[in-house]
């Protein structure tokens, strides 16, 4: 078969399918009695990942290098990424949220790729010499990759905002991940302490309080009861608590967007080391605080002041998930927005 042919189909074919899986998604988020719902989402996202692999491949095979040295190309890299991070995610969660929010990312850069770019920009051109360097894969799809990763963290950081609706909750795992998901907010107490003083603020709580009744008489508590917890702060007592359901997927999509963060972070900073060590190569320097350059030192400060906040500072839920979630605009500034804007020595097979 013709290598071209194979690649007009295949990419029509991937956006079709992450098309669909994105249904699927969001069908399975609106009626979750569905189960097999789940299992269709991540078949898709799999298929599809299948499918731009072999994309990338055949646009190896026929261009001689590796296909990342335009903007058609690093698109569907950067999805092959996305969905490779994503069925990392997922397994790990257990959650079909995850695809809620990756899938129409994924299917939107496929539709870009394949129906908005010209055709002139889809097809293999010649390396530019600055290219032609063994720098090009190690570079450029180490970069790429973390790009993917960061912006999965990111999408699950304002998934978890979402869910939880901007409130401030008190997470029981600890802000390095670990501690796992213990009690979802809620407190175990003795009949016996039914009547002494009600429990602790129901912010620590999340709005609940869990308690223990005896059924035998003899101290062994046998029933739990769930209850909300007033406290005679009128803030407090007014804000409506969020579910159990709702808290237990809140620390779910915390600790895996914290892992997955933590995944792209390393390879960011490898790729701008990389980056820099081919920069002194090809231009006789390491830093040039070209565009690029400059915001991926941005998108780097970024995501190690989230990093630093949760490791250090013991930050958890709401805050280093704004910040994460201001870290997904600055990594679509860096990998697309400074090529829109302006003139710069990573501009080669842009749109200028």
């Amino acid at each position: 078969m013709n290598l071209v042919v194979l690649q007009n189909w295949l990419d029509n074919a991937s956006f079709a399918i992450l098309f669909l899986t994105m249904l699927v998604y969001w069908g399975g988020a609106a009626f979750p009695n569905l189960p097999y719902l789940a299992a269709l989402g991540t078949a898709g996202m799999a298929i599809a990942n299948l499918c731009m692999a072999t994309l990338l491949g055949a646009r190896w095979i026929e261009a001689g290098y590796f296909p990342l040295s335009n903007l058609y190309e690093s698109l569907f890299f950067l999805t092959w990424g996305i969905t490779t991070v994503h069925l990392i995610a997922e397994s790990s969660s257990r959650s079909r949220l995850v695809g809620v929010v990756t899938a129409p990312v994924a299917m939107a850069i496929a539709a870009f790729a394949t129906m908005t770019l010209p055709s002139q920009m889809q097809a293999s051109e010649p390396l530019v010499p600055a290219l032609k360097s063994n720098w090009l894969m190690m570079h450029v799809s180490v970069m790429m990759l973390s790009y993917s990763a960061l912006m999965v963290g990111a999408l699950l950081a304002i998934a978890f905002l979402v869910v939880t609706r901007g409130k401030n909750i008190q997470l029981q795992g600890s802000s390095v991940g670990t501690g796992g998901y213990r009690s979802n907010g809620y407190r175990l107490h003795k009949a016996s302490e039914l009547i002494s003083q009600p429990p602790a603020l129901s912010a620590e709580n999340n709005g609940f309080a869990r308690f223990e009744t005896s059924s035998n008489g003899n101290g062994n508590a046998n029933t739990a009861v769930l209850n909300l917890v007033t406290t005679s702060e009128p803030q407090i007592a007014s804000a409506e608590p969020l579910s159990p359901q709702r808290l237990s997927l809140a620390e779910t999509l915390d600790n895996i967007s914290y892992r997955i963060i933590g995944l792209g972070f390393p390879l960011l900073t490898i790729g701008i080391i990389a980056g820099g060590v081919w920069a002194n190569e090809a231009w006789g320097s390491y830093w040039s605080w070209d565009p690029k350059e400059t915001w991926a030192l941005i998108t780097w400060l970024v995501f190690a002041a989230y990093l630093h906040a949760r490791i250090t500072r013991g930050w958890q839920g709401r805050r280093p998930a704004i910040l994460a979630s201001t870290g997904f605009v600055v990594v679509w500034v860096c990998y697309l927005g400074v090529n829109l804007l302006g003139k710069g020595l990573h501009s080669y097979g842009w749109f200028f």
